[in-house]
């Protein structure tokens, strides 16, 4: 299965939209450089579709790649779908998909608007296995299982 990134994303603090940008870099076992949520635990990267962007665009709302707090927007591949340890491989960069969508303890400004979000049902999480540069283009593969 192949896919595509279509956006780079990130954000200085917790709990805001992230900002497209050129290029990251991922670093082995601690996500993005220069992103709130990298660090050594079991989420250090999250992708979401951007399939399910426009889910979101069609309700109404007026919303692009980051603004799901999503490091990288992806195309072309159905992220829920995946099995916990599947991997993924974005040139050289290899993550292992660790979660699949997640509980939202407090109702994010897209909810109010809509009342509805999708990262909670259909963004996974990830950490990397190995580091190095991501930009928008790149393929997205699924490599296998752990």
């Amino acid at each position: 299965m192949i896919g595509e990134i279509v956006a780079v994303c990130i954000s200085a603090a917790k709990g805001e939209r992230k900002t497209p940008v050129e290029k990251v870099l991922l670093r082995e076992n601690h996500g993005i450089v220069n992103d709130a949520h990298a660090g050594d635990w079991h989420r250090q990267i999250s992708l979401l579709a951007k399939e399910s962007i426009d889910k979101m665009r069609a309700m109404g709302l007026d919303v692009d790649n980051g603004d799901f707090a999503e490091n990288l927007t992806t195309r072309g591949i159905d992220l829920p779908a995946l099995p916990i340890g599947c991997q993924l491989q974005i040139g050289e960069v290899l993550l292992e998909v660790t979660q699949i969508g997640k509980e939202c303890h407090t109702r994010c400004a897209i909810y109010h608007q809509a009342g509805d979000c999708v990262m909670p049902k259909e963004g996974i999480f990830a950490k990397v296995l190995t580091g190095g540069e991501v930009t928008p283009g790149l393929p997205l593969q699924v490599v296998g299982n752990s």
